[in-house]
């Protein structure tokens, strides 16, 4: 992405709509994203063991959802390891992206904030830098969509960037872009699950690897409850 320096939040009535961009971008997005955990251990070894706490319940009929999958690639490694995973993205661009690079996996189009499904779908949800594309006074709502969507005793899994304020995106994978990201606190981030009803399993940061953009990447792990 190319970003210019953060500012504070933008007017929610002005937010740009991630659809929009990605839906331009997405076959390069997939191109250059689609083997993006190949250089990141961190993200691989939390993932496997996100795999195998939520492997057994997703066998249930409550398959585990990457929410916001872009092209399916986070999905694709939890299933790689036993996972019955599902995906779900607001661009219909990045879900045909997801279908052509994942045959065997479901993905379809949904929005985190209103999500058409029935309480209790999911056993999991691994959220990997999609609620960054949300605003921040609507982040509340769609951490209340994913706890409503989880089993009880369902695991969140959630990636975002860290910082202050919002950035704005004039590029994406090589491509013109129009894209607001909202940038988090560790302390921020987990207020808000907290408030969402979840229980937080753990909870920390990364730097950024050589080929990210500058920011401090921030993990939350967290549960529905007993």
């Amino acid at each position: 992405m190319s970003e210019n320096e953060p500012v504070d939040d933008v007017d929610p009535r002005l937010w740009a709509d991630p659809a929009t961009t990605y839906d331009k971008v997405a076959p390069a997005y997939a191109a250059a994203f689609l083997h993006e955990l190949d250089h990141k251990p961190f993200d691989r070894e939390i993932l496997t063991r996100f795999a195998a706490a939520t492997r057994r319940g997703s066998h249930t009929g409550h398959p585990v959802c990457d929410l916001g999958c872009g092209p399916g690639h986070i999905g694709a490694f939890l299933a790689a390891h036993g996972v019955d995973a599902v995906g779900i993205d607001l661009s219909a661009g990045m879900v045909e992206q997801a279908r052509l690079a994942h045959p065997a996996m479901t993905f379809s189009q949904g929005n985190m904030t209103a999500l058409t499904l029935p309480d209790e779908t999911f056993t999991g949800i691994v959220c990997f830098y999609a609620l960054i594309h949300v605003p921040r006074s609507q982040v509340p709502t769609a951490l209340l969509e994913m706890a409503r969507v989880l089993v009880r005793g369902g695991a969140l899994l959630v990636a975002v960037h860290g910082g202050r304020g919002t950035l704005h995106a004039d590029e994406m994978a090589g491509q013109p872009a129009d894209l607001d990201v909202t940038l988090f606190s560790l302390a921020e981030l987990c207020e808000l699950i907290q408030r969402a009803g979840f229980v937080i399993v753990e909870a920390g940061g990364r730097s950024p690897y050589e080929p990210e953009h500058p920011t401090e990447r921030l993990y939350v792990w967290a549960t529905t409850g007993p």
